[in-house]
């Protein structure tokens, strides 16, 4: 009987896929539970990737106009009850301050003091605390539009956790703006979705689908929620992105009026729009294989990593000469318009180092050693390839293709998720296909059915509750570029224009 292929997590993905991502998380050294139930620590690795996102991001949002601010933690309770279907859409989510000051209890213990006069709510999302200032801050038609976005932390008090996809508390942006007019703000509402869009495939090498939420998916209360939605290597979907057309809900509830032209008084059109930290689970689960992380080059905390290999104590120095010197040649290259990104690595800890960086998926490391340095050579391997699959380059010519290098790992990376999204889509057109797609052959493995399911739906909320209380399947979105194609509704048979996307998600 051959032997079973050894790999640097496990278990490996079609084992155990949940757990094989909490190993992945620990092995890459991305983040870690906190004391505090629910929370995470994200370690400098995971944190530097986020800051990556963060920086590319903010680069494509400010190109647009927008412009960072921050707002308060804390929301009074009263602001969220003035748009009621808002409030009610994230009553079950919210952590509530009620008190101020600590004193010494009877016991001796510290307990809460001070009631307050109004309790506070965590923010959960920002629309009623910024849509406070929006009414400050326009009153006539030359103030809009009106484009802001805050880097943040948000609390959201979820039951089951898991790093990085859900957590209490995490980090993300939201956007939000006032417009003069409807069709502004449904413009902006596009633009901002275009860009998540943007992110995600060409930097996260993550293809999506970009398509409007049914009304039992849209925020609460939004007129329009539009999103992109990715598939994971265990066929659920992730909303990687949304983007919200308020209408003049919000500015209603925080009275965010206007002067027109006019000179006639007119409430403002709003939008908002978010991504998180959850974007960093989507690379892990998009692109992660059995010995560990893969890393988009355009986001990866670093690019390349340089492995002196000196087993003899007088051949050092050497190498650790040119180690150095091409460190420093590497780090004048640009890619993806900023400086390369390098990080040496001199431990003499032998295949254990190797395999570390292979965890951290880097997508190149550079082996140096004696022998190289005599032929002014390198020796390097792709973390898209086999491990053992390397390649000797002259010096000269791997600084002068690191850019073209990374952009093939970068490139096939995407082109793996498209071809695996695709391999498991699926046009229904059948109820009983339909539940047969979403329902495992095998209970012990559950992985191997299910996917994105193509099928119409006549738009009813019946049938949506049906399934997803059948099968726990959502519509996840409605496709953007679904042609009109008549057809009947997958769960009641009634007439339908076009096909849904229907997934099981996190």
């Amino acid at each position: 009987m051959a032997s079973k292929i050894k790999t640097a997590i496990t278990p490996t993905r079609e084992a155990d896929y949940p757990e094989w991502y909490q190993q992945v998380v620990k092995a890459s050294d991305m983040a870690e539970r906190s004391p505090v139930r629910g929370c995470m620590v994200i370690k400098p690795w995971g944190y530097a990737l986020w800051e990556n996102i963060q920086r590319e991001l903010d680069d494509m949002f400010k190109a647009t106009g927008v412009k960072n601010a921050y707002f308060p933690l804390f929301i009074p309770l009263s602001f969220l009850e003035k748009e009621a279907e808002h409030v009610e859409g994230f009553a079950k989510e919210c952590a509530v301050v009620t008190h101020h000051r600590l004193e010494k209890g009877p016991d001796g213990r510290l307990v809460p003091g001070g009631p307050l006069a109004e309790p506070l709510v965590v923010r959960p999302t920002s629309e009623t605390i910024i849509g406070d200032a929006f009414s400050k801050w326009i009153a006539s038609y030359r103030d809009l539009p009106l484009l802001i976005n805050q880097w943040a932390n948000v609390v959201r008090w979820e039951m089951r956790t898991r790093i990085f996809l859900r957590t209490s508390e995490f980090l993300w942006q939201e956007g939000h703006t006032a417009h003069a007019t409807a069709e502004e703000a449904e413009a902006r509402t596009a633009l901002m979705l275009d860009i998540y869009a943007r992110l995600a495939e060409s930097f996260l090498a993550i293809p999506v689908i970009k398509g409007s939420k049914s009304a039992a998916e849209r925020f609460p209360g939004a007129v329009d929620t539009q999103c992109i939605e990715a598939m994971m290597q265990d066929r659920k979907a992730l909303q990687a992105g949304t983007s919200h057309f308020l209408g003049q809900n919000f500015a209603k509830a925080s009275n965010i009026r206007f002067q027109t032209a006019e000179e006639a008084e007119a409430f403002a059109w709003t939008t908002s729009w978010g991504a998180s930290t959850r974007l960093i689970g989507g690379v892990i689960m998009t692109h992660g294989d059995d010995d560990g992380l893969v890393l988009p080059p355009r986001v990866a905390p670093a690019q390349v990593v340089l492995l002196p290999i000196a087993h003899k104590p007088e051949d050092r120095q050497q190498v650790m000469d040119y180690t150095e010197a091409l460190a420093g040649e590497l780090r004048r290259v640009t890619y993806g318009g900023r400086p390369l990104r390098v990080e040496t690595d001199s431990r003499e800890i032998g295949g254990a180092r190797n395999w570390e960086w292979i965890k951290r998926g880097v997508p190149l490391r550079v082996e140096i050693g004696p022998r190289d340095i005599a032929n002014d050579a390198v020796f390097v391997g792709r973390r898209d390839l086999p491990h053992k699959q390397k390649s000797a380059l002259p010096r000269a010519q791997f600084i002068a293709e690191v850019g073209q290098l990374l952009d093939a790992v970068q490139d096939q990376m995407l082109a793996r998720a498209v071809a695996f999204r695709e391999a498991n889509t699926l046009a229904v057109d059948s109820k009983a296909d339909f539940y047969a797609f979403f329902t495992p052959r095998n209970q012990e493995k559950p992985e191997i059915h299910g996917g994105f399911a193509l099928a119409h739906w006549c738009g009813g909320s019946d049938c949506e509750a049906r399934i997803k209380e059948d099968l726990t399947v959502t519509i996840r979105c409605i496709p953007f570029d679904a042609e009109e194609e008549n057809g009947r509704c997958i769960c009641c048979g009634q007439p339908s224009p076009r096909r849904v996307v229907f997934a099981k998600a996190y």
